[in-house]
């Protein structure tokens, strides 16, 4: 959320995706917001009374995706081709990149291509209206919970590469208290109920 990150540098590694103003899910993400501001993180993730699962999980989606965004693009000069030739959280946890369509088969890469790759593909999901409609009325999709399981487990492993690549450019930049209540806050909410049983069970690594 932005309130994580208060006045701070604006850079972001990918342009920020908006929810429209005046949208039902803008209005979503104020009362998200304003539940973060007053720092119970279990609280901000919990489905708010009578709001619609889907529409919940689409806002979140899209907000960890910004927060991942600018983490990400405060460290980029630490992450490059050299520094990490694969794209790993450890020596047991490396990714491959595919996306199902235009790389089909697995391919190693750099950190730095996975996670272009990663928020590249993020972003055009986000953007596409049939998997994340943002008019009222219009219907999310049967295989949305997928659709949106799958982002945000891809998105967990760029959580993973900064803690266990780049944690000392973060606590040197002085970021760690952001990149460590976004985590808390992106983990309560893939652990919260009612949708752990959708999200949980295939998501980590």
């Amino acid at each position: 959320m932005s309130f994580l990150f208060g006045s701070r540098s604006s850079k972001t590694f990918k342009p920020k995706k908006n929810i429209p103003e005046g949208s039902h899910q803008y209005e979503l993400l104020k009362h998200a917001e304003a539940t973060l501001g007053s720092g119970n993180l279990r609280m901000a993730v919990m489905l708010p009374e009578g709001e619609d699962l889907n529409e919940w999980v689409a806002v979140n989606t899209v907000d960890f995706f910004n927060q991942i965004n600018m983490l990400y693009g405060t460290i980029t000069d630490f992450c490059t081709e050299e520094s990490c030739p694969v794209m790993s959280a450890g020596p047991k946890y490396e990714y491959h990149w595919a996306d199902g369509t235009n790389i089909k088969k697995p391919i190693k890469c750099s950190a730095p291509k996975y996670i272009d790759y990663l928020m590249t593909w993020v972003q055009d999901q986000l953007d596409d209206e049939t998997l994340f409609p943002s008019k009222i009325g219009v219907p999310f999709p049967k295989n949305f919970m997928s659709v949106a399981k799958t982002i945000l487990k891809r998105l967990f492993r760029v959580y993973a590469h900064i803690y266990h690549q780049h944690f000392d450019p973060v606590i040197q930049l002085q970021e760690e208290a952001h990149l460590n209540t976004s985590f808390k806050h992106f983990i309560f909410f893939v652990q919260s109920s009612p949708w752990n049983h959708i999200l949980i069970s295939t998501f980590y690594f």
